[in-house]
Order: C-alpha cells, then sequence, then structure tokens
C-alpha cells in the first residue's frame, strides 16, 4: 500500500473561536440597544407628551437620519480598512446621547436629541454585520448562530427594558440605551485587528453619486434592495406602534416586552437552526417565504390583540423578518462588490431597511393616528406587492 496518506496535507484546523465570540459579543452589545428602543421609545416619546403623528415625525427623523450617515459611514470604514474606527466613537457618542431624551421637552428638543442618537448609532448594525459576516465566511462557519447573539441580546434588552418600566416608568429607558452603548464601545475596543488588505486598483470603489448608485446596478443587487425595503419597510407599523396599540388595549410593560422577546425568539431558533431549516432554501425563496407571511401576520394584527392571537402572530417574526433577513445575507455572502463589501452592507441596510422603513413609519403614523390597528393592513399590501418582484428576482439581474 502506497504511503502517500503519511504525507497527505493535514486537514484544515478548525476556525478559532475566540475571534467569532468576540463578533458574536459585538452583535450582541449592538442589539442590547435596539432590543430596548425598539419596544419602548415610542411608549416613551408618547409619554412626553408627543401624539401619534408627532411620534412617527421624530421615529421617521431617526430613520432619515440614518439613511444619509450609515453608507456614508460605511465607505468611510471600507477606506480605513478597520471598522473598529468608526464604530467605537459611534458607540461613544450614542452612549452619550441617549440620556438627552430626559431633560428634553416639546417636539423639536426631542427632535434634536433624536437625530444625534440615530446618527451615532447608525453604523453599528451594518458595519458589525459586514465584519461578522466576512469572519464566518473566511472560517467557513455558518452566520446564523453567531448573528443569533444579537437577536438573544434584542430579547433581553426587550423583556429587561420592560421590567424596569413596569417598576421605575418610562424614564428607565434613555438610561438602558446609555448603558447598552456603552457596552458596544467595548465590544468594539476588543475585536480582532483587520489584516492588511492588499492594495485596490486605481478608482476601484470610486463613488458614483452619494449612495453609491453604481453598487445599485450591480447584477441582483437592485432588485434584493427593492425586496427588503418591501419586505423589512412592512414592518414599521410594527415596530412604531404596536406598543402603543397593545398598551391601549390593556397589555401590560412587562406583557408587551415579552411579546417582543417572543418574536426575537423564534428568530433567534431559527438563526441557531439556519442551516437545518433554511438550507436547501435559495435567498429567492426565502423572499417568497417572508413576504407570503408577512400577508398573514399583518392582517392578523388588524383584527385583534388578543394575547391568544398576538403570541402565534408573533412567532411568524421568524419568518418575516429572520427568514428575508437571512436571505439578504446569503445572496450579500455569495456576492460582495470587491473592496466594497462594508459599503454595499450599509447601503443594503439605508435604503433596504431604514430607508423603507422611514417612509413607511411615517405613513403608519399618519394611518394609525386616523384608523387605528387598521394601519397594519397597509403593511400587508407592502408584503403582497414584494411577492411578484421576488417571483422574477435572480442572483443576475
Amino acid at each position: 500500500m502506497p504511503d502517500s496518506a503519511a504525507h497527505a496535507a493535514p486537514p484544515p484546523a478548525p476556525p478559532p473561536a475566540a475571534p467569532l465570540a468576540r463578533f458574536a459579543f459585538l452583535l450582541a452589545a449592538s442589539f442590547l440597544g435596539v432590543g430596548v428602543s425598539m419596544p419602548f421609545l415610542p411608549p416613551f416619546l408618547a409619554g412626553k407628551g408627543l401624539g401619534a403623528e408627532a411620534v412617527a415625525q421624530v421615529l421617521f427623523a431617526g430613520s432619515l437620519i440614518r439613511f444619509f450617515v450609515s453608507p456614508a459611514l460605511g465607505r468611510l470604514a471600507d477606506r480605513i480598512g478597520d471598522g473598529r474606527l468608526v464604530m467605537i466613537p459611534c458607540a461613544a457618542l450614542a452612549a452619550l446621547a441617549a440620556p438627552l431624551f430626559l431633560p428634553a421637552e416639546g417636539f423639536w428638543a426631542v427632535l434634536g436629541v433624536q437625530l444625534l442618537f440615530a446618527a451615532a448609532m447608525s453604523p453599528l448594525s451594518p458595519v458589525g454585520e459586514a465584519m461578522a459576516l466576512a469572519a464566518t465566511r473566511r472560517a467557513g462557519v455558518d452566520y446564523g448562530p453567531v448573528r443569533a447573539a444579537g437577536s438573544a441580546a434584542f430579547i433581553l434588552g426587550a423583556v429587561g427594558a420592560g421590567g424596569m418600566a413596569a417598576w421605575a416608568g418610562y424614564a428607565a429607558v434613555p438610561w438602558l440605551l446609555g448603558g447598552s452603548y456603552a457596552a458596544a464601545v467595548l465590544a468594539a475596543w476588543v475585536l480582532p485587528r483587520p489584516e492588511r488588505a492588499p492594495p485596490r486598483p486605481a478608482g476601484a470603489g470610486g463613488l458614483r453619486g452619494p449612495f453609491a448608485l453604481h453598487l445599485l446596478r450591480r447584477p441582483g443587487f437592485g432588485r434584493l434592495v427593492a425586496i427588503s425595503a418591501l419586505v423589512q419597510g412592512s414592518h414599521a407599523a410594527c415596530y412604531g406602534f404596536s406598543s402603543i396599540h397593545w398598551a391601549r388595549a390593556g397589555h401590560s410593560a412587562e406583557t408587551i416586552g415579552l411579546l417582543w422577546a417572543e418574536g426575537v425568539l423564534a428568530e433567534v431558533l431559527l438563526f441557531l437552526w439556519a442551516r437545518r431549516l433554511l438550507g436547501g432554501m435559495s435567498p429567492r425563496a426565502l423572499m417568497l417565504l417572508a413576504a407570503g407571511t408577512g400577508i398573514l401576520r399583518w392582517v392578523g394584527m388588524a383584527l385583534t390583540t388578543e394575547i391568544w392571537a398576538l403570541v402565534p402572530l408573533q412567532a411568524l417574526h421568524a419568518v418575516t423578518f429572520g427568514a428575508q433577513y437571512m436571505g439578504a445575507m446569503r445572496w450579500l455572502s455569495a456576492n460582495p462588490p470587491p473592496g466594497e463589501a462594508l459599503a454595499a452592507q450599509s447601503l443594503h441596510a439605508a435604503l433596504g431597511t431604514t430607508g423603507a422603513q422611514a417612509m413607511c413609519m411615517l405613513a403608519s403614523g399618519w394611518l394609525y393616528a386616523r384608523a387605528g390597528g387598521a394601519a397594519f393592513l397597509a403593511m400587508a399590501v407592502l408584503c403582497l406587492l414584494a411577492l411578484p418582484v421576488a417571483w422574477r428576482w435572480r442572483a443576475g439581474r
């Protein structure tokens, strides 16, 4: 028998767990603040005397400033070659800005704080996700479990903030946000130093327009952004007004926090078992699944606030958000633009999530002020529109 096996190359070493754990810590710290703000910043603002339309306008302004700032900072992170140098000062500024919500009185003062806070926290999730996605791709492991750390932290933020709000009132929300983003400073600080990137060809990665419009002309990317905008934008009424809607129906702050946590727990389980549950599904199939499920979820939320219905409807968040998100991440991971992965991730987040939700949030505020829970029906229409867009989508166009 030949002795060739003795001279065969040894199997590749397993990827080091420590760097991936640091990226998981970064996502957890980034999403901890989101878990506090998304369910409980709207009722905090309502408690300061802002009506439904004013709350929507403040949330819209925060989304709008993220729409402008996030791609620019993502592009800056690409140029620097080290996303930490963008995330650390931004997380520190967000931690300092959040407590300013407490003394702010009146619409314009609250709006000013919101613009500062939203601009500061805007790059943390997209840049952190892009760096974590690249790290898992290099290590040859599934991204889902790493991203699940962010969703688990969201649950901790939602449940913890719900308990604190029930005990100390919604005035606890800004302090919890400040602590969350202080943790994000530490998480970005301990990230491994990136390897030096090879020099890019002259002219590579140049911006053509303020939002890198040349990226939208890449095959498949523009349609991906459109699908994400419709499906993720359909969550605006839920993100902006479900807590207010459920509180008006008589549900306690603890119950509201648990409903939010339940939805994200379902998302965590999907991410942890993504390879088993979604392994054979293409990005296009995941988009179709998310849009179809979104129609069911938003129609159900428009029709009832009964807890027996809200529990299964919240579990559908695993599909309406999680499946669509995983489809987008799979496509972006398989088709990273050379030298512009962070910019592409930030642009997708800005147009496909933040910008879409900003416009839908503004519309939701107007609808909710006039029609209450029927505003969720408009979100179902967005998912209905996403179906033909996703059906015609291919990776190459």
